[in-house]
């Protein structure tokens, strides 16, 4: 019998993140407590989304707004990266640009494949190509204990589990 494999990825659907940035942005222009202030959500470039407003706490309001809107579209907050959090002064407004995080890098991908090794069932294999890890074994039983391993860890990148064979 053939190994059974599967792929852990970390991928972003550019499509929801844009859906959510606008509903997030007509919310902020309906909303009573954002007139007035100036307040803006929107791309800035390929990767990264730029809020803008008049005081430091709208700007974090607004963080909050998109950030919501990304969890009822099943984006990972894991994978949108703010930084310190703190909004940046720009002369008379304040921005804070947060970056879409894709991939998972070699330093996240070591640390997965050690946890699988550590933690998961005798048996299972794993390797690094490129921006994700393959695993397989010859039992799907282990393949499903391995991906439960990983929903339950507390790990700095949003995971998806692709190609189930």
């Amino acid at each position: 019998m053939a190994d059974s494999s599967f792929d852990i990825v970390s991928k972003v659907d550019r499509q929801e993140v844009d859906n959510a940035l606008n509903q997030a942005s007509k919310e902020v222009s309906q909303r009573y407590d954002f007139r007035g202030v100036g307040a803006s959500i929107e791309w800035s470039g390929q990767d990264s989304i730029v809020m803008v407003a008049n005081s430091a706490e709208r700007v974090l309001a607004l963080l909050d707004v998109f950030q919501t809107k990304l969890i009822k579209r099943g984006v990972s907050l894991k994978a949108f990266d703010t930084g310190d959090k703190e909004p940046q002064a720009s002369g008379k407004e304040y921005r804070l640009v947060g970056s879409l995080k894709e991939g998972l890098a070699g330093e996240n991908a070591k640390k997965i494949t050690k946890k699988i090794r550590d933690e998961g069932p005798k048996g299972v294999k794993t390797q690094i190509t490129g921006d994700e890890v393959r695993v397989s074994s010859k039992s799907r039983d282990q393949l499903q204990e391995v991906i439960a391993l990983l929903k339950g860890a507390d790990l700095d990148v949003a995971l998806q589990f692709t190609n189930y064979r």
